[in-house]
Order: C-alpha cells, then sequence, then structure tokens
C-alpha cells in the first residue's frame, strides 16, 4: 500500500466524532481510528453574570452554536454523515437545566456549576447534620457546586415551575442530557438520558445503587419525574437527527471523566492531572466506593455498557495556572506565560522561599477559606528567578498533597501520572512534578483528551474499537520524565511545604455582620 493511498483512504474514514460543550464553548472534534485529530471546530457562547456570585448560559444558544460546530467540523474534514461511525458527548459538569416537554424551550437560563447562588439553602440542606449529610451515599459534601440544590433553587423561584414539574410537563438534564435530547430529536422523540458520570455530580444518585435516590429527592423537594434515565458511559442512547441523521450517539462522560477515559487510565492507581486555571485531578479506584476522609471527591469515573462501574477519587486545586498569570499580570515579572520556565531555570532551586497560592483560601485536602496566600522564607538572597521557581513548586507540592490524599484513602500507590492541560507545555514543571510525587508524569500526544476520552466511549459502543486494550495501544506517549530528586531533599523540602502551608491558615477573621 502506497503512502498517497493511506492518506487518501483515511481521509475517507471512518471516523468518530466528539461533541465538548464547555464552560466558555462548544466544539467538535473528528478522530480518525488511530486516534487522530481530523478537523475541529469551536464557537464561544455568552458568559451571563446577572448578580455577583451567579453565572447563568443560555441553552439555546448552546444547542445552536453545537449543531453549528458539528456542520463546520464535518465540512473541514471534507466528510458527510456517512462518514461518521458514532458520536460522543462530554460536557461542563454539574450546569443544570430545565425544560418544557413539549415545547423544548428552557424554562430558565441554564445555572452554571461556578454559580453560587444556593450557598444559603445548602446550608439549610445541612440542618444538624452539616456538610456530610448525603456524602455516604453520593460521595459528595453539600456545596453550591453540585446540581441537586440547583434545580430546588429553579423549582423554588420559577413562577408556578413546581406544579408544572409535579405534572411531568418539565425535564432536568446536565448539558449531556440537553445535548443528547436535542441530537435525537427533541420534542420529535428526543432521548431523556444521563450518564453516571454525570449523574453522579448531581447529589441525586446513590453511588453504590447507580440509581436516583429517593431519600434525598424527597429532602431536597426535587419530583423524581423531571430526572433522565441513568444509562452508562458507552452504549448506543439513540440515533441523531438533522446534520448527524442516522448516526448513533454513544456516549456521554463529564468532562474531567472524560480525560481520565482518554488518558487511558482503565487500571486501578492510575491518575491523570488537568493543569488548567486550576487543577483537576483524578485517580481510578476500581469497582469499590472510597470514601474520603481527607478532603476529595467520590466519583464515578466511567461505566462502559454493562460492565461494572468504576470509581474514581478526585482532587481540586484553586490555582495552579491562574498563578503565573499573576505574575505576569499583576506583579509584572514576566511577560508572558512561558517566559516563567526560562526565569525559573536560570536558577538551581528555590533560594530557601515557599509560595503558597490560597488566593481565595485553600481547597483540597484542607478545604480552609479562612486561608490567604503567603510568601515565607524571604531573605535577600532571594531573587525574582528564586520566585518564579517557588511559583511553578507551588503546583507541584499541591499536586503531591492532594496524590498523599488519595493514597491515604485508597491504600492504592500512584503508579503514574498522566497529565494534560495548558501548563504541561512547561517541561521544568513536569520534572518538578516527577521529582515532588516520586513517581513517572507522562503528557501524552493528543493534548485534547476530553474529546479523545468521549470518541474512545463511542467507539467502544459501535465495535469501532474492539476493547480497552486497543485504545491504550492508540494512546501515544509524547514525552515522559522521571524522578532525579534525592529523597533526603524531597522529605526536607516537603516538610518545609507544609509549614509555609500551616502560615496561610486562620488569616481571614470571621466578618462581622
Amino acid at each position: 500500500m502506497t503512502d498517497a493511498h493511506t492518506a487518501s483512504s483515511r481521509e475517507h474514514g471512518p471516523f468518530i466524532a466528539a461533541i465538548d460543550q464547555g464552560t466558555t464553548s462548544s466544539r467538535c472534534i473528528v478522530f480518525d481510528t488511530d486516534g487522530r485529530i481530523v478537523s475541529v471546530d469551536q464557537k464561544e457562547h455568552e458568559q451571563i453574570l446577572p448578580r455577583p456570585g451567579w453565572v447563568e448560559h443560555d441553552a439555546a444558544e448552546i444547542w445552536s452554536n453545537v449543531q453549528e460546530v458539528v456542520a463546520g467540523a464535518l465540512a473541514k474534514a471534507g466528510i458527510g454523515r456517512e462518514d461518521i461511525q458514532a458520536i460522543g458527548i462530554t460536557n461542563q459538569r454539574e450546569t443544570t437545566l430545565l425544560w418544557d416537554r413539549a415545547t423544548g424551550e428552557p424554562v430558565h437560563n441554564a445555572i452554571v456549576w461556578q454559580d453560587t447562588r444556593t450557598d444559603a439553602l445548602c446550608k439549610e440542606l445541612g440542618r444538624n447534620v452539616g456538610q456530610d449529610r448525603f456524602r455516604r451515599e453520593t460521595g459528595l459534601p453539600l456545596a453550591s457546586y453540585f446540581a441537586g440544590p440547583k434545580i430546588r433553587w429553579l423549582l423554588d423561584n420559577v413562577e408556578g415551575l413546581r406544579e408544572r414539574a409535579e405534572r411531568g410537563e418539565i425535564l432536568f438534564g446536565t448539558m449531556d442530557s440537553w445535548v443528547i435530547w436535542n441530537l435525537t430529536g427533541g420534542t420529535e422523540g428526543g432521548v431523556h438520558v444521563t450518564d453516571v458520570t454525570n449523574a453522579s455530580r448531581t447529589m441525586l444518585m446513590n453511588l453504590h445503587e447507580m440509581e436516583w435516590d429517593d431519600r434525598i429527592l424527597s429532602s431536597m423537594g426535587i419530583p423524581g419525574a423531571v430526572l433522565p434515565e441513568i444509562r452508562s458511559s458507552a452504549e448506543v442512547y439513540g440515533t441523531a437527527k438533522g446534520v448527524l441523521e442516522g448516526v448513533p450517539v454513544a456516549s456521554a462522560l463529564g468532562d474531567q471523566q472524560a480525560a481520565l477515559f482518554g488518558q487511558t487510565c482503565f487500571a486501578e492507581g492510575e491518575a491523570k492531572s488537568t493543569y488548567g486555571t486550576g487543577t483537576f485531578m483524578l485517580m481510578n479506584t476500581g469497582e469499590k466506593v472510597i470514601n474520603s476522609y481527607s478532603g476529595l471527591l467520590t466519583t464515578v469515573g466511567y461505566r462502559i455498557g454493562d460492565a461494572k462501574p468504576v470509581y474514581a477519587l478526585e482532587g481540586s486545586i484553586a490555582v495552579t495556572g491562574s498563578l503565573v498569570q499573576w505574575m505576569r499580570d499583576q506583579m509584572g515579572l514576566i511577560n508572558s506565560a512561558a517566559e516563567i520556565e526560562t526565569l525559573a531555570s536560570s536558577v538551581e532551586d528555590n533560594g530557601g522561599a515557599y509560595f503558597v497560592p490560597a488566593f481565595s483560601g485553600l481547597f483540597a485536602p484542607y478545604w480552609r477559606s479562612d486561608a490567604r496566600g503567603v510568601i515565607a522564607g524571604l531573605t535577600r538572597y532571594v531573587t525574582k528567578a528564586h520566585l518564579a521557581r517557588a511559583v511553578l513548586e507551588a503546583t507541584a507540592w499541591q499536586t503531591r498533597e492532594i496524590t498523599d490524599a488519595m493514597v491515604k484513602d485508597s491504600g492504592v500507590e500512584l503508579s503514574a501520572l498522566k497529565v494534560d492541560g495548558g501548563m504541561t507545555s512547561n517541561n521544568l514543571l513536569m520534572q518538578t512534578l516527577a521529582d515532588v510525587l516520586d513517581a513517572p508524569v507522562v503528557r501524552p500526544l493528543v493534548a485534547e483528551t476530553t474529546c479523545l476520552g468521549a470518541a474512545y466511549a463511542a467507539g467502544l459502543a459501535v465495535g469501532f474499537w474492539p476493547d480497552t486494550e486497543a485504545l491504550r495501544a492508540n494512546w501515544r506517549r509524547a514525552a515522559e520524565w522521571t524522578p532525579r530528586m534525592d529523597a533526603a531533599v524531597r522529605d526536607r523540602e516537603y516538610r518545609n511545604w507544609l509549614k509555609a502551608v500551616e502560615r496561610t491558615m486562620g488569616w481571614q477573621e470571621e466578618e462581622q455582620s
């Protein structure tokens, strides 16, 4: 077979497409059988900010953008719907929408995951038990982050909505459900489903039974009639109408779980970390639901068809990439994000300085909203190059703390960390991560791991790829870093880091109302 022939056969497919309905934009990526990107189309949508702390999206605008990027990705690849064997969905998690079953019209803007309007409601729902009231069943603390309290807020605040919901006229969905319902026909027979990963972020699903929990529904005052059917992450939910007429809609995964899947973390102890503005780290814990006593979330990693569900522990860090932006924009110490690596590489070590970026308190594993950022260990010896190094080390040490919490909760050692996201282009940071974790750090060839995960799951559902082993073979590493740091140095530096973290706490005193 000639090279020219190989190239032309690749253009004619078959292909898998993935829709990524994200927080700021929607996009569609077409992949070939090697898991390589054939084409991409993307479109941003409006961020609606009606009050401080409130964030909304117009779901109708999002659906129209999704249709546009799907058509755009096919056009750019020069292919038709007959070349696409299946389509997968990945989405911003916890963003909550209610719509009218008969008209397909949203009853209110979608309430986005970052929105904090349900703070007071969450405190009220905690009653005398507090944050952990539903944790045993759902793996989640009561927080404004999750979808359940957002549904309750809409039912309480949109005129006449509760009555309509109880009559079965209203449907609830996270963005996966909204896209799938519309994709499969909407008011003309659209399928109302969600997958286990998205359902596990509502606070309404029992992790052990994989079903909606009636006791929690009645505690939260949510009628079961609005809820979608819970399905696995990789199976055919229905077939598409419109641009993709007849193509099987075959996967759904929340974005961080899709990245875990796209990074082929199929074995217990395998973990991925996505380095963006903040950082999300997920570790596969196999078929065991592990309750966290160290400030992590317990979530569903994925479920393939009829196989048993695979669970994960999730840890989030508030400030990683945004600390580099802060050094650039507020401090003016660097002119571009890439420059931090050059500056930090000009010195051997941090010169004794440690930077804990608790700008909005500390997230996992501490959950301390009274903490504020500190730079500790300053002497006259310290230069801006040492500070640049301390900034990169902050991301590495915060990852180490999440990893330690995961190992403590699960009893499973971290075998390797697969990384993705914008910060992974920083090679010094990657080496520092390997050093402080004392584990290999691996960066993949295809950086779009969320879309790739949705494509992999959809491909498995229709036999485009035979099994997860084929996906592992398909996944390619671009680079790997192995630990080079002396154990004694690692232990000393970690002790110093933890000392610096202690200095951040109790800074913000309780405000008198």
